[in-house]
């Protein structure tokens, strides 16, 4: 296991406004994410700004694609993004094709588990290829007051033992970390605990500080 990477979700309604908050954290984080709700507003262009702002940061394409895994990875990976996301209750097709145009633009494919899925899934998704996950407790879930719990840790476990990486996502903090020690992660995913943050700088530094103090000797 290497050390887990921060990533910035970008989940605005605007280009102009994540544009902002990238100018403010880019130096501060690893992975720069154009969000599936400013892809939506936005459409392509949120990739290509980004990728312009960033020329030397990972870009993610957070699309969760359920269909026309070919067109769409091409779409995404043209842009300039470095890796894609595909909804988990994607047909393996789409998964397949997808992943075959990651592999020729050197980028690679996220599979969003959102809902209902299984381990059978994600060997599946393995097998294809894919070497990346994105486990979630969704917005929904984060309101209703649904908690990280030991389901989740052994389901991730479970996923780390099939080969899958992982980025974890859903109301992520510095103080929640250490539940995570154990996992194969790849990526810590913030957006409102560092954009919606009065110190959004201090935030992604208690962030770092904290993955070195778990995993930075260990895997350093």
């Amino acid at each position: 296991m290497s050390r887990p990477l921060l990533q910035l979700a970008l989940d605005h309604t605007n280009l102009q406004a994540a544009q902002h908050d990238v100018a403010l954290l880019q130096d501060h984080v690893d992975i720069v994410e154009a969000g599936t709700i400013l892809c939506l507003t936005e459409g392509l262009s949120a990739v290509k700004a980004l990728r312009t702002q960033c020329p030397n940061k990972i870009i993610v394409a957070d699309w969760k694609v359920a269909d026309a895994g070919e067109t769409l990875a091409q779409q995404a990976f043209a842009a300039g993004a470095n890796w894609m996301t595909i909804i988990c209750a994607a047909p393996l097709a789409t998964v397949e094709m997808g992943h075959t145009v990651a592999q020729a633009c050197g980028g690679e494919i996220q599979m969003e588990l959102f809902g209902n899925w299984t381990l059978d899934n994600a060997r599946a998704w393995y097998r294809s290829g894919v070497r990346q996950a994105i486990y979630h407790r969704g917005r929904d879930a984060q309101a209703s007051g649904q908690q990280w719990g030991e389901s989740d840790l052994a389901r991730m476990r479970a996923l780390s033992d099939i080969g899958l990486a992982l980025s974890i996502t859903g109301g992520i903090t510095p103080t929640s970390l250490p539940l995570f020690k154990d996992i194969n992660v790849k990526a810590f995913i913030a957006g409102r605990a560092l954009t919606g943050a009065a110190h959004p700088t201090q935030v992604a530094a208690e962030f770092h500080a904290q993955i070195d103090s778990i995993w930075g000797a260990q895997h350093a």
